[in-house]
């Protein structure tokens, strides 16, 4: 935002006499204890600083036994993990593939629409086709409707990747269901939720445990960090190791190097890993002051026309990593957004995501848009779209009046993200909350 718009809106009466409290309001930065720096110190005087020490072990350990699965890979990025997560149930569904070929060359896979790309880009690094399923209006996450709705138009379908969206559990349980009758695997992306938990037969089970393959991300915002880092999770013994062999170049048991597999570069580094394991012991009460944030929003923001990002109330428990809002539809001015730029329309009584975003940012504070749905990327645009109607593309018609549903492209127009930083005190969130109040005067 340039010097000129920053004037335009502080000169606007409705927003006088606001003054910023001290320090950043950051929309979700990583929180230091102190214990990392110790643990990072010990790689540096031991000399394991690569891919091997002590801290690689206890964090993958610690972690596995936290989420309730057997093993636990560390490696480079949440997106490395999703990428071997996909890769190996690709191999699993449909056999090795050749060296110049991805493991899902010519086939379709269902994924989750309202997410960060690193979600679906494995698909493509692997060859394969996404097809994206629109989302719910009670979790914003993978519509089971849907899903059915897809598994109808392409039968042959036989993997689904699932993200979990600001750390709010989809509905696990129906589209576990779904993918049961159809054979399908699924692909748990818990890059955003760790922490967070769903209600099967009667047990509370930790995301990141849930699928047949599932990944986790330790990214400077997340709810605990490395500064980097991610984790593939899994039950089985062969898939961790298929996984720990791929991740270090897939080097065979020669003492010569010899490779029978295509490999990667994406284990974590026992760096990495010191200040994961630093991390560790506090993810409980990180996910206590999110909820709190979360909380302090959901009341303060509560005479406004606007509704928080929902959650299955009975049946998950979020880790409420980032607290989002949403706009009423007939709260809503004019917006509209471009490629890159955007324009919207100051009605009294009415706001929008981005009117609420510039004010947000012209007084220092950190907020974000809902992420744009894939279906709607410049890089996704010929990818098929699913909704509880069925195919989501070309539904409009120069002669007959009709509208399709797109829950995903509604959540993005009328949703923005909050600032939902661990270190936000009490003053700097009312005044975030002012800032959005006055928006609707």
């Amino acid at each position: 935002m340039n010097e000129k718009m920053i004037k335009q809106i502080k000169d606007n009466p409705k927003y006088y006499g606001l003054k910023r409290p001290e320090g950043k309001i950051l929309l979700s930065s990583a929180t230091m204890h102190g214990d990392e720096e110790k643990y990072v110190h010990e790689a540096f005087e031991t000399g394991w600083v690569a891919t091997e020490g002590e801290n690689i072990i206890i964090v993958e350990k610690t972690i596995a036994d936290y989420v309730g699965v057997k093993y636990a890979v560390g490696l480079c990025s949440g997106t490395a993990a999703l990428h071997m997560a996909i890769k190996l149930a690709a191999e699993k569904i449909y056999g090795q593939c050749r060296p110049n070929e991805g493991a899902l060359a010519g086939k379709k896979v269902f994924c989750s629409d309202v997410t960060f790309d690193a979600s679906v880009n494995p698909v493509a690094y692997e060859n394969g086709d996404a097809i994206f399923i629109d989302s719910e209006e009670n979790t914003w996450n993978m519509d089971p409707k849907a899903l059915q709705k897809a598994f109808e138009i392409y039968p042959e379908v036989k993997l689904i990747v699932l993200a979990h969206l600001y750390g709010t559990p989809g509905k696990v349980r129906e589209i576990r269901q779904i993918a049961d009758e159809h054979g399908a695997l699924i692909v748990e992306d818990a890059a955003e939720s760790l922490g967070a938990r769903y209600m099967i037969k009667g047990q509370w089970k930790e995301t990141g445990g849930i699928g047949d393959y599932n990944a986790i991300s330790f990214n400077g915002n997340k709810i605990i960090t490395g500064s980097s880092g991610g984790m593939f999770l899994t039950n089985s013994k062969e898939d961790a190791d298929k996984v720990r062999k791929w991740s270090t170049q897939s080097r065979e048991a020669a003492q010569w190097y010899q490779h029978e597999e295509i490999g990667y570069n994406y284990r974590m580094s026992n760096l990495i890993a010191g200040v994961i394991r630093g991390q560790i012991p506090y993810l409980d009460s990180h996910i206590e002051r999110k909820r709190k944030i979360y909380e302090k929003y959901r009341v303060g923001l509560s005479e406004l026309p606007i509704k928080m990002n929902p959650y299955d109330t009975i049946n998950s428990l979020p880790n409420y990593w980032l607290s989002c809002l949403m706009i009423d539809e007939d709260a809503m001015t004019r917006q509209c957004r471009g490629e890159k730029d955007y324009l919207y329309l100051s009605e009294k009584g009415k706001s929008c995501p981005q009117e609420i975003l510039d004010v947000l940012s012209a007084y220092g504070c950190e907020g974000r848009p809902i992420w744009k749905p894939m279906h709607m990327q410049p890089i996704y645009r010929n990818n098929a779209f699913i909704t509880v109607d069925g195919n989501g593309r070309a539904r409009s018609n120069a002669y007959i009046e009709c509208e399709g549903i797109d829950v995903g492209k509604d959540i993005f127009n009328r949703g923005v993200c909050l600032p939902s930083d661990i270190k936000m005190t009490d003053k700097q969130q009312d005044f975030v909350i002012e800032i959005i109040k006055r928006c609707f005067k």
